[in-house]
């Protein structure tokens, strides 16, 4: 069996972030979202991994290299532009052959991994396995429609009006049988090859599709919410450790990573935290749910709730909370300037002004 891991894509929700990074890569836990998947792919006993890159590929793979680091084999697949995840099925042929595999979308999260379900489909064997979870906007997902015995009947990608709560979880299972239909499947309104398309085609032509709920803890990294969320479901599962240096000046409480060449002084850290190897925490408080990347400072500031990239700083800054920090980035007060007004005011204007 086979994996195929999609980590190309614009990111266009992570923007700015993804302007100079792959979304992929953006760390969870000071660990890029990638690696998770990459990770959960391996402990499936899964070897032989493609990866489709993109406009990103240079740094998908610097990042993940030969695949050696995660037990892996991986073997990278050019795709000029995004058009669809049956698309990337279908420039995958010939690195997938006639095996089984499993397709992972590497902006997921999925806690606890997929060898229950990649084991269960060894055994079983359908046409094709699809994971399926509830969410409360199902029009930004892919929607299956099952019948009252729980069979998967329909399937649409991001529907206007969607037939059921029940979104495609970014995990697909397939035999050989797919690449019929990837083949022969036309572009949707997006103008993509939509992978639920795809199935549906199965469905339609008497092919075995089962579906599996899920009811662990799944979020599609698109967004900073969701990345920030995700980020505190990891860090509350840390197990604390201090590699780097705290002064006795310090107060460091709850379950908290300090790793190497860190040092911490006359701060206060109050976990779930990370701070990585060589960043600075001087006189400043860290709060709850927050990766601090390496080599960053952070003085004379308060953050709680957020992600900082590498090499960046946040010095002076009463508070920061719920936001997402690039790589070198500096965040500081904004100067101070006299308290006054200059208005150009056309004739009639109305103006309320806060003295």
């Amino acid at each position: 069996m086979k994996a195929l891991v999609l980590a190309g894509g614009a990111g266009t929700r992570l923007r700015p972030i993804t302007h100079t990074s792959a979304k992929q890569l953006v760390p969870v836990a000071n660990k890029p979202v990638l690696f998770y998947g990459l990770e959960a792919i391996a402990e499936a006993d899964i070897v032989e991994v493609g990866i489709i890159v993109g406009d990103t590929a240079e740094e998908i793979r610097e990042a993940v290299g030969d695949g050696a680091q995660f037990g892996l084999k991986v073997t990278y697949i050019p795709q000029a532009s995004p058009l669809g995840l049956a698309h990337a099925v279908r420039i995958a042929r010939d690195f997938l052959g006639d095996d089984d595999f499993v397709m992972y979308l590497g902006d997921n999260f999925i806690v606890g991994g997929i060898r229950s379900l990649v084991d269960a489909f060894r055994t079983d064997r359908p046409d094709a396995q699809i994971l399926l979870t509830r969410v409360t906007d199902p029009t930004a997902f892919g929607v299956a429609e099952l019948d009252a015995a729980g069979n998967v009947v329909g399937l649409e990608e991001k529907p206007l009006r969607p037939k059921s709560d029940l979104a495609l979880v970014g995990v697909y299972l397939f035999t050989p049988a797919v690449h019929e239909a990837v083949r022969v499947i036309e572009p949707s309104w997006r103008g993509e090859l939509e992978i639920t398309d795809a199935i549906q085609w199965l469905i339609d032509h008497g092919r075995t599709v089962r579906s599996t709920a899920i009811s662990g803890y799944w979020k599609d990294t698109g967004n900073t919410a969701d990345m920030l969320e995700v980020n505190r479901s990891v860090l509350e599962t840390l197990d604390p450790f201090v590699h780097g240096r705290v002064d006795q000046g310090s107060e460091v409480i709850g379950r908290v990573v300090i790793e190497e060449g860190a040092e911490v002084v006359g701060s206060r850290i109050v976990g779930p935290v990370v701070i990585g190897e060589g960043t600075v925490v001087r006189d400043a408080y860290i709060g709850p749910y927050t990766s601090v990347s390496a080599h960053c400072r952070i003085e004379e500031s308060e953050i709680e709730y957020s992600i900082v990239l590498r090499g960046s700083s946040v010095r002076g800054v009463r508070r920061v909370e719920a936001s997402l920090i690039g790589r070198d980035v500096e965040v500081t007060p904004a100067p101070r300037t006299p308290s006054a007004h200059r208005l150009v005011l056309g004739d009639h204007s109305k103006v309320q002004i806060s003295s």
